[in-house]
């Protein structure tokens, strides 16, 4: 049986986590989209298009029209693990992406969130 991989996980199965999580708190839909947008250049329609075609995280990211090089800038704990220190390159581009959705979900400004 094969080993099941996060990044072989579709972005869209894991979008409504990153949305409840945000509204859980207050926050909005609107504000994960932009921190993915942010994160990765895709525009809103480009991003609800990987969404509607269940594209994988591997592929979500690799096909990015522009990783932000401020994302460097992202540290920090999440599951246990440093994401400054994760060395697989989709795992730690999913785990900005979860570091990102949990500060904007423990209420920091959007501007910090975002590097600004």
């Amino acid at each position: 049986m094969a080993k099941h991989r996060i990044d072989s996980v579709s972005v869209a199965s894991v979008y409504p986590h990153y949305i409840a999580k945000a509204e859980k708190k207050g926050r909005t839909r609107a504000e994960v989209d932009e921190i993915i947008r942010w994160l990765t250049g895709y525009s809103q329609k480009a991003l609800d298009d990987q969404l509607a075609k269940q594209t994988s995280f591997e592929d979500f990211f690799a096909q990015a029209p522009r990783m932000n090089p401020l994302r460097l800038l992202v540290t920090g704990v999440i599951c246990g693990v440093r994401v400054e220190e994760i060395q697989e390159s989709t795992m730690r581009e999913i785990r900005y992406l979860d570091k990102l959705v949990d500060e904007l979900a423990r209420g920091k400004a959007m501007a910090k969130i975002l590097r600004g």
